[in-house]
């Protein structure tokens, strides 16, 4: 039951480290995005 609790928390820590990185990359991705709007306008 142990190892089963271990490998839950486990799957769930590394999900969660994947999922950061993703939305990390979502933002920078927006203001890359924003900064070309920018560049267009001027």
């Amino acid at each position: 039951m142990k190892i089963l609790a271990f490998i839950f928390v486990a799957i769930i820590s590394a999900m969660s480290v994947s999922a950061c990185n993703t939305v990390q990359g979502v933002g920078k991705d927006i203001e890359k995005g924003g900064q070309a709007i920018e560049k267009a306008a001027k």
